[in-house]
């Protein structure tokens, strides 16, 4: 079965986001890619009061000074596709108010025809937390539950009543519902992480690191749910953050998914081992706009293919 493909959506500073992100997902669509993705950053310190990751001392990279709003990204791309899932990774969930967001994802899947994927996280950044006043850095874990919640709850049958810590909706028609039930992704770096999301999620959302890193916790996450019973299979769907060049990199200290077109396919044909078969790129950075964009897509999808892969 053929490895399925996606590619995030541009968000970057080159492109005008009107014009391209119908374009780009309309084209790619057309070559064969089957999601789109768009990720979350809410704001650019300047100067920088935390490091990238709250590693102190990482520059943030300028990529992600004014990127747009995910959801309004997405929505760009309903109207100019018409198969590929629309989906994000990832959305920094306790940076919005849980009741809102869980309409405005049903909204989206209701307009698209059932091709929403709700990937959640918790994010890292104080500065973001502090802009958007919905909760203290310190409950977002308790804020990402009350978001699945709330989300369940709104995306289910009416009428709707939930009474949580910062939602509480009395009986009530709230429409309108998602073509079908969202599934809902999360990344894990921790036990409680890799627990919440087998007792009560879809799926996974990792980054490709490196294969046996990637092997390695795709494994334990299997070896959790078989411990906790459960019996439906886990999505994972993997990030590939791609550093493109036209020439192969011919270092011996190579990263994952640097260099060539033929070494990221490599790389790829590496990473899908496992049973770990949907993975999305990550292209926009780097490119100079939608043409080129549009262009490396095409380019990694073909040489993707003609792999065998």
């Amino acid at each position: 079965m053929a490895l399925r493909l996606g590619l995030s959506l541009p968000q970057a500073q080159q492109y005008d986001i009107g014009r391209d992100v119908p374009d780009v997902a309309r084209t790619a669509e057309r070559i064969g890619y089957e999601s789109f993705w768009v990720y979350e950053r809410a704001l650019f310190p300047e100067p920088q009061t935390q490091g990238l990751y709250g590693i102190e001392g990482l520059a943030w990279p300028d990529m992600y000074r004014g990127v747009p709003d995910p959801l309004v990204t997405l929505t760009l791309a309903v109207s100019a596709t018409e198969r590929a899932r629309l989906g994000t990774s990832i959305l920094v969930a306790p940076l919005h108010n849980p009741f809102q967001l869980a309409k405005a994802l049903a909204t989206l899947d209701a307009a698209s025809g059932g091709r929403v994927v709700a990937g959640f996280g918790t994010g890292w950044s104080l500065d973001e937390y502090a802009a958007a006043g919905v909760a203290p850095f310190e409950e977002r874990g308790k804020v990402l539950d009350e978001m699945i919640d709330v989300c369940r709850a709104v995306w289910g049958p009416d009428p709707v009543s939930y009474d949580g810590p910062h939602s509480k909706v009395a009986s009530a028609v709230v429409a309108p519902k998602p073509a079908r039930p969202i599934p809902i992704l999360v990344p894990t770096n921790s036990k409680k992480a890799m627990t919440r999301l087998v007792d009560r999620l879809d799926g996974w959302m990792p980054i490709a690191m490196g294969a046996e890193q990637l092997t390695s916790q795709w494994r334990q996450l299997q070896d959790l749910a078989a411990e906790r019973g459960r019996t439906e299979p886990i999505q994972a769907v993997v990030r590939v953050n791609a550093q493109y060049s036209a020439k192969a990199y011919d270092g011996t200290d190579r990263s994952a998914f640097q260099g060539s077109v033929d070494q990221i396919v490599e790389d790829l044909a590496a990473h899908a081992a496992d049973g770990l078969d949907e993975f999305f790129f990550e292209l926009q950075g780097l490119a100079r706009d939608a043409q080129e964009l549009k262009d490396v897509a095409a380019e990694v999808y073909e040489a993707v293919r003609a792999a065998g892969l």
